[in-house]
Formats: C-alpha cells, sequence, structure tokens
C-alpha cells in the first residue's frame, strides 16, 4: 500500500471513529486544498458530519465559487456562518474598514468579529470539530495533534490531516479528482480573506501570504487561540 494509501485509510479511521463516539461532530471548512480532502472523504462515505464554512464578508470570489462547486460535484449544501453585522459596522466605523493594517491587536479584533464569534455559534451543541489543519502548514502548528482537548469550547478538536504534507494533499486531490479553489494556481498555498491574503513566491513558506505585515508568531486568526496561547493545552493520542 503506499504512503498515501496509508494516510487516506487512517483518515478515513479518525473520521469514522469521530462518528462513533462524538455525534455530532462538525468539520470547519475555508474551502481550501485540505479542507477539499476531508469534504471529499466525508461526503463520499456519506458520514453524518455537518460541514460548515464561515462567509466572514471579505472572501475572494474564488473561494465562494466553491460553494457552487461543491454543491454541483457531491450534491451538498455547505452550511455558512456569518458576522453579527451590528458588529462588523461598529468596527468599520470606531477604526476604518481596513483597520486591520494598522496593527497585530486591530487584526485580530476583526478576526474575533468576523471569525470567532461565528464559529462559536457553529459549535454550539456539538461533541467535536474537525479542521484541516497540518503540521506542516507553519510555525504555529508543529506540535498539532490529530486529537486535542478544545477547552475554550469545551469539546474535542480533530486535526485528521495532522500528518499530511502538501504534496499528500495534492496527491490525493489530483488522484480522486476532487474540484479545488482556482486561487492555488494563482499562487495561493493559503487561504483566508482577501484583504488579508497574498499569493507567495517560490521557496515561501506555505503561509506566508496571510497577514504577510506580521511577524509569523503572530499568524493565527483566533480560532485556535486562548488567552494568546495555542489550544494545545492538553493534547489526546489519536
Amino acid at each position: 500500500m503506499s504512503e498515501l494509501n496509508t494516510l487516506t485509510q487512517s483518515t478515513q479511521q479518525t473520521l469514522e471513529r469521530i462518528v462513533r463516539d462524538f455525534t455530532p461532530a462538525v468539520f470547519a471548512s475555508s474551502l481550501a486544498a485540505e479542507d477539499m480532502v476531508l469534504t471529499d472523504l466525508i461526503l463520499k462515505a456519506k458520514l453524518p458530519i455537518t460541514i460548515f464554512s464561515l462567509e466572514t464578508g471579505r472572501l475572494h470570489a474564488e473561494t465562494l465559487a466553491m460553494l457552487d462547486k461543491v454543491k454541483e460535484t457531491y450534491g451538498y449544501q455547505i452550511t455558512l456562518y456569518r458576522p453579527q453585522p451590528e458588529a462588523v459596522e461598529a468596527y468599520v466605523a470606531q477604526n476604518g474598514l481596513n483597520a486591520f493594517y494598522d496593527s497585530v491587536d486591530m487584526r485580530k479584533e476583526c478576526c474575533r468579529i468576523r471569525k470567532v464569534e461565528p464559529l462559536g455559534r457553529a459549535l454550539a451543541g456539538n461533541q467535536a470539530w474537525i479542521t484541516g489543519q497540518r503540521r506542516a502548514q507553519s510555525a504555529t502548528r508543529t506540535s498539532l495533534m490529530i486529537e486535542e482537548d478544545d477547552p475554550a469550547h469545551l469539546m474535542t478538536k480533530f486535526n485528521p490531516l495532522a500528518d499530511w504534507s502538501e504534496e499528500d494533499v495534492w496527491n490525493y486531490l489530483r488522484e480522486n479528482k476532487v474540484p479545488y479553489n482556482a486561487l492555488h494556481d494563482k499562487g495561493y498555498p493559503s487561504i483566508g480573506c482577501e484583504p488579508c491574503t497574498r499569493a507567495i513566491e517560490p521557496g515561501e513558506d506555505v503561509r506566508a501570504g496571510r497577514w504577510w505585515w506580521e511577524n509569523p508568531e503572530s499568524k493565527e486568526c483566533g480560532l485556535h487561540v486562548v488567552d494568546g496561547k495555542l489550544i494545545r493545552i492538553k493534547s489526546v493520542a489519536a
């Protein structure tokens, strides 16, 4: 069995275990390459895992187009969670539309409003949430485990692709003819909101295009952070 087949089988087993032991569970998809691997595995196996995405109001057109691609390919409508309009309006009125460029604090507040608060609503009532995070993605994720306790949301978080490399992800997508975000062909290996994401140069870190004006150590939006620290407080062996 090839290394990719072994990884795929292990990931399938993880997803099946989540369904067996942690229902109800949800998968938070950013509609990027890693998340399309998990989307393909979940939907082809008809696993009862709800897939949702955070529609921040600042996403690329190519990212939004993935919603239709998923529906066309799998007959599945991804659930969307949006920020509270009044919170966005207050932030923009007080700080300006693009205040996130001014400081890390301003950027994190924008992320809190547009991503962290909607995530809380998306996770409410579930036992576990699934992400497409991988250790190879950035310096902030090198200690990533497949299964972790999430004290912020009082639930278990799973990162089934933690062991996967960038090459593994793309080999899976190509071999299984999985649709993917067109931005990946334009130099965007990691995709977030449009004003906070840029294409990268050859040889740069895969997340170099995210919040490129900040130090690598601060490049998290807050979805995986508690009190300024990454949620790696208590990891659980898979």
